[in-house]
């Protein structure tokens, strides 16, 4: 069979004008879901701190919705663990209580105080949302299988862009987060065209993103540039540690009760208690108004402990959400605080914080730069991708993201057989060598 250029230009258009519909479909679920979430997460934020008493009824709220999960979600409790396996293994069509379980649940968790995010949930929408027109394709077994894959690549970039309004980063981070180390270049049309819709379709919903004003953004200077390179160090330890002591805990709890339901209510319980005994809701739910004071004057070092304690408290013992935004407001106060040891703007640290902690915890570097640029300028450009690399280096394997695969090794080559294990088998794969 012969090949010419001007034949593979004809068989792009049919593609290009395939999946330019059904990315653009993709948009349009997954931006009105997140519209409807965003709407419902800003009423449960307003009326929670109008009634602070809410927060009493936490292990109650938590119990139910880990009873619904229970009884009704077991399929779907992965969340976006799920998604990356279904990528990498197709088997089954996401059924679509994914959607309506985990949009309740979030929203159950932020109205009653959990200390929990909202990519997580956004993402799995976008996501179940896409593989249902899996469902009204006529493709040969084979072939179905691999639009599958980028359908449900294109709805987690439409989630993420929806949910945070950065369309560029949320197309590189349905790319980037699937594997460490390698990205599928075959769904950069509808990741890209999915997350540009998806943003634009929340938007004519009326949804307004929260803006970041940065005071001031040093020019570069090597003093900066190794500032900015120990401030990556930390960055990534910390995002290591959330990753580990969350997952940590969730293992810990699983192990030590076996009923499901009374894991959210004991953490619920737990917070509830400890939002008592230190007087301030200031740690639960998303926190944006602490992130946006980081940029506006120094914090304590107390900010960053209290969210990172409750978020791991909340998101540990089952609570629904995402480890997104809290991540952000983690990284956020904890560049504020290291500002005065670097002598850098606290805003500026405060900035790349609030990505590069990220970076590190979900193994995105790219997408994280990319978001520090959408939000915060170009200018952040040369420190956050330091800032993000680094953090991404030094979070080691591990992440928020236990399906992640291991494509390849993040600064020496992997052994042959953890290359393609699944990011929370590693430990389990490196002790069985160990042993032999």
């Amino acid at each position: 069979m012969k090949f010419s250029a001007s034949s593979e230009q004809i068989d792009l258009l049919p593609y290009m004008a395939r999946w330019l519909l059904l990315a653009a479909a993709v948009a349009v679920l997954a931006g009105s879901a997140s519209a409807f979430f965003l709407f419902s997460l800003e009423w449960a934020t307003a009326w929670r701190e109008a009634h602070p008493w809410l927060i009493w009824l936490l292990p109650l709220a938590g119990f139910a919705v880990g009873w619904v999960y229970l009884r009704f979600g077991k399929s779907v409790e992965a969340g976006n663990n799920l998604l990356i396996d279904e990528i990498h293994d197709p088997k089954n069509v996401i059924p679509l209580r994914m959607v309506p379980l985990v949009l309740g649940g979030t929203i159950v968790s932020h109205l009653f105080g959990a200390s929990v995010g909202r990519e997580g949930t956004a993402v799995q929408m976008g996501g179940a949302l896409a593989d249902q027109l899996t469902r009204v394709l006529r493709r040969p077994p084979a072939e179905l299988q691999q639009q599958r894959r980028l359908l449900i690549m294109a709805g987690i970039s439409a989630g993420f862009a929806s949910v945070f309004g950065t369309p560029l980063a949320g197309a590189i981070f349905g790319l980037e987060v699937l594997a460490i180390g390698r990205m599928r270049y075959d769904a950069i049309l509808p990741c890209f065209i999915a997350a540009i819709v998806a943003d634009q379709v929340g938007l004519w919903w009326g949804v307004h993103h929260t803006h970041y004003v940065l005071s001031q953004i040093p020019s570069i200077t090597l003093w900066g540039l190794l500032a900015v390179l120990a401030a990556g160090m930390l960055f990534g330890l910390a995002g290591m540690l959330f990753a580990k002591t969350t997952h940590g805990l969730s293992a810990f709890m699983k192990k030590r009760i076996a009923y499901a339901p009374l894991r959210p209510f004991i953490g619920g319980a737990v917070v509830a208690l400890a939002i008592w005994a230190v007087g301030t809701q200031r740690y639960v739910g998303l926190g944006i108004p602490v992130i946006v004071e980081t940029f506006q004057h120094p914090l304590p070092w107390s900010d960053f402990a209290g969210k990172f304690a409750f978020t791991v408290a909340s998101l540990g013992t089952g609570f629904k959400g995402g480890e997104v935004t809290p991540l952000f407001y983690i990284g956020a106060t904890l560049g504020n605080a290291l500002a005065p040891l670097l002598q850098l703007p606290f805003s500026t640290l405060a900035a790349l914080g609030f990505v590069a902690v990220f970076a590190g915890a979900a193994n995105t570097p790219i997408a994280s730069t990319v978001m520090a640029i959408e939000l915060f300028g170009p200018a952040i450009g040369p420190y956050a991708a330091i800032a993000c690399v680094i953090s991404y280096l030094f979070s080691g394997h591990t992440g928020i993201y236990r399906a992640q695969r291991v494509g390849q090794g993040k600064y020496r080559r992997m052994p042959e057989e953890l290359q393609s294990v699944r990011l929370g088998d590693v430990d389990a794969h490196r002790k069985e060598e160990d042993k032999g």
